[in-house]
């Protein structure tokens, strides 16, 4: 990992100091960078310039104290509205664009800064914010090559390890939405569990281990069944349908009979119910993948 900063990116912009956006502003001062701020609540700022960081008035200013900024916002839509008063300011500069949304939507911001004179780098991180600066964090990227590599340095300050997907800028975008495919229903699945097991008296600590060892443990069954779903192979060798959608009949009925809303497990078992329904409960649940491509 580089942990120094290059002529070229010894200065920094962050825009959006949200819980990430202070993590980046932080990490990029823990490493020496000169960082410019803007947010719209300048407040949140306040503990960043105490530690040296300087707060640009507006996001032309912001823009225009570096070759580099970072944009850590709610979406695209935040990104317009925010540099659209300032895109004179984009000619000539680097944008690093980490907020969350569709590749569709990264494609067009990267055409708007594009288009404006500016280079668009589509980013994806894959950690919280307390990770951000450590060496094993990682953060999809896509764009410009050039780009990618000249900002490298610094965008290994983020996270340590980076991964550049291609010049499309909606690729970064993509393999982020498709880890939050899985990040975030894995953890509802487990506020799930708390909220069953709180039920009977048993705390959220309590389960912690088990679910820890549960999650640890998919890595498992993915690598079984990825090259199998990808060559077509739904055999019930291995497991079958018709008893996902049992087990699933029980989950929701443990729930359901302990006063806890079921809204999330009922809505998995009517995946496997589905699946059974169009013929294929002797098949392996990865079936669900075939009815879920067609929509």
């Amino acid at each position: 990992m580089r942990t120094s900063p290059s002529t070229a990116t010894a200065t920094v912009t962050v825009i959006g100091l949200g819980p990430m956006g202070q993590a980046m502003a932080a990490a990029y001062l823990d490493r020496g960078y000169r960082v410019t701020l803007w947010n719209r609540t300048a407040s949140r700022a306040d503990a960043l310039v105490e530690r040296g960081a300087t707060l640009a008035a507006t996001p032309e200013q912001a823009l225009r104290a570096s070759d580099l900024t970072v944009l850590s916002l709610t979406d695209f839509d935040a990104m317009y509205g925010i540099l659209e008063p300032a895109k004179a300011a984009i000619a000539g500069r680097t944008l690093v664009n980490l907020s969350s949304d569709t590749p569709e939507k990264a494609r067009a911001g990267a055409r708007w800064v594009t288009e404006l004179g500016g280079i668009h780098l589509t980013g994806g991180v894959l950690c919280p914010p307390p990770l951000i600066g450590t060496p094993d964090a990682s953060t999809f990227y896509s764009g410009p090559r050039a780009a990618y590599d000249t900002h490298r340095a610094a965008l290994e300050v983020i996270t340590g390890k980076t991964d550049y997907r291609g010049e499309d800028p909606g690729l970064a975008a993509l393999m982020y939405q498709l880890n939050m495919a899985i990040f975030w229903p894995s953890m509802i699945a487990y506020w799930q569990a708390v909220a069953v097991a709180g039920a009977h008296g048993i705390t959220a600590a309590e389960i912690a281990p088990y679910a820890t060892e549960n999650f640890a443990g998919m890595g498992h069954f993915i690598d079984f069944y990825a090259p199998r779903i990808d060559a077509g192979n739904h055999a019930g060798d291995v497991d079958r349908t018709v008893m996902g959608l049992a087990s699933m009949d029980h989950v929701v009925h443990t729930a359901t009979d302990a006063g806890v809303n079921a809204a999330f497990p009922e809505a998995v078992r009517d995946i496997f119910r589905r699946v059974v329904e169009a013929g294929h409960g002797a098949d392996s649940f990865s079936r669900a993948v075939e009815l879920m491509r067609k929509g």
